[in-house]
């Protein structure tokens, strides 16, 4: 895994981990972000005593370079291993996503029944073909990367600590990845707590009521107003801690 190299990791985008009661949170950071998007969440969640595991995944948070050769098979490898060091701790789980976290979230679900429920952050779960057939020709021209998607946060005073440009072969493995699982959604039966941006400027609203309309669990929709698609560290971010905590609370059992 990316976190075993001897890399320089940006301040603030550690992994991290909390060691709390039996019921356990595992947080996942979004697509070229590092977990500094999601820290405020999990530290929150370690506060009220549930035990948190927060990977880096494969990658993420160090430079663009050491992402070009990784894809959704590393980053999913991680958020199983992630998974699992939580279970092996806890009774209980859970798993919070942002954008492509809430894709690994999904995913996960659909592999994992016994996880107590979900909360998705602006999910990414559709493989946008118009955007997916751009950046293929782009790759085939020779393309490496293209202006970045990440600090998409209404908040003037906030910066996301996220990649200055996208890596597109990587961009490419998230599009099938979504295409792929999307089929695997009815099996996710899990509470779902799917909170959205309806000014979503990296992934289309849409994308959420996908989601949806395509699971087979109840569902619990947020509609966060003020906030853009890093909505964790948005004007929004304490009401998403809000319901987040309830949301665990009301389904740990």
């Amino acid at each position: 895994m990316s976190d075993q190299k001897p890399v320089e990791v940006l301040p603030g985008a550690e992994p991290w981990s909390a060691d709390g009661g039996s019921v356990g949170v595992l947080v996942l950071h979004g697509f070229t972000g590092n977990p500094s998007s999601m820290r405020g969440l999990a530290e929150s969640f370690a506060a009220a005593g549930y035990s948190v595991e927060m990977p880096r995944l494969p990658g993420h948070g160090t430079t663009i370079e050491d992402m070009l050769g990784t894809g959704w098979p590393d980053w999913s490898e991680a958020a199983e291993a992630a998974l699992q060091r939580l279970s092996e701790r806890t009774e209980v789980q859970f798993v919070a996503g942002l954008s492509m976290g809430g894709s690994l979230t999904c995913w996960l679900a659909s592999n994992h029944p016994e996880l107590a429920g979900l909360i998705c952050i602006n999910p990414a779960v559709s493989p946008q073909e118009d955007m997916r057939a751009l950046v293929q020709q782009l790759v085939e021209s020779g393309e490496v990367a293209m202006d970045g998607i990440g600090s998409d946060i209404a908040d003037p005073e906030v910066v996301e600590s996220a990649y200055s440009q996208t890596p597109l072969a990587p961009l490419l493995t998230l599009f099938d990845a979504a295409g792929e699982f999307a089929a695997d959604l009815p099996r996710v039966t899990q509470p779902l707590l799917l909170m959205n941006s309806p000014q979503d400027h990296v992934v289309p609203p849409t994308d959420s009521d996908l989601l949806a309309e395509s699971v087979s669990g109840p569902v619990e929709r947020v509609s966060l107003e003020r906030s853009y698609h890093v909505a964790t560290q948005d004007y929004d971010k304490d009401l998403i801690i809000e319901r987040a905590l309830d949301f665990v609370a009301r389904h740990s059992g």
